[in-house]
């Protein structure tokens, strides 16, 4: 069945193109979310008639979609997730987080169904995204899974000398609070 396209669908095309898609499809999901019409000779018609509004409406989004590009492509983001040992993340980062971090971080809203990615992030360390902005428009997108091997290395030491001078801190008022009791 021939339908004419009113937004942007997938893998099939962009408003104001004809495409032949499976009549159930059409009847039960295109028409009924008024992503399409039928394509009879007078809604053909009036396609024609609208094309010139279409054709801007697609420069329009083109220059978004690079303009978004431009602001994401070779950026770092860093996502936050609990790591086990062996860098081993405890369960897995989701296009969602990813898409609220580039939000927080780089001040660009993009859907999270727009990110697309071959397999699941369940490891610590650098991760290139890809993200579909528009038609042929992708951006990547390096992800940072917890944080850098470099300041992780870094953080060890602080944190073991941190715990030894809590420690020493106790027992110096352990032995301080006896001494004061008997001279009150």
């Amino acid at each position: 069945m021939k339908v004419i396209l009113l937004g942007e669908l997938r893998g099939k095309g962009g408003e104001g193109d004809i495409v032949e898609v499976a009549q159930g499809y059409a009847e039960n999901f295109l028409f009924p979310q008024k992503i399409a019409q039928p394509a009879t000779p007078g809604n053909i018609k009036q396609l024609e008639e609208r094309r010139h509004n279409i054709a801007k409406r697609e420069a329009e989004r083109f220059a978004d979609a690079e303009a978004t590009k431009a602001a994401l492509d070779g950026k770092l983001v860093v996502v936050d997730a609990k790591i086990g040992e062996e860098g081993q993340l405890f369960g897995s980062i989701t296009a969602a987080q990813i898409a609220e971090a580039i939000k927080e971080q780089l001040g660009v809203e993009i859907d999270r169904k727009r990110i697309v990615r071959s397999s699941s992030i369940k490891t610590a360390g650098r991760h290139d995204v890809v993200v579909d902005l528009y038609r042929e428009v992708e951006a990547v997108v390096t992800v940072q899974v917890g944080p850098d091997e470099t300041a992780e290395v870094a953080e060890e030491p602080k944190t073991d000398e941190a715990e030894e001078v809590p420690v020493a801190q106790d027992e110096q008022q352990e032995e301080v609070a006896p001494e004061a009791e008997p001279a009150e």
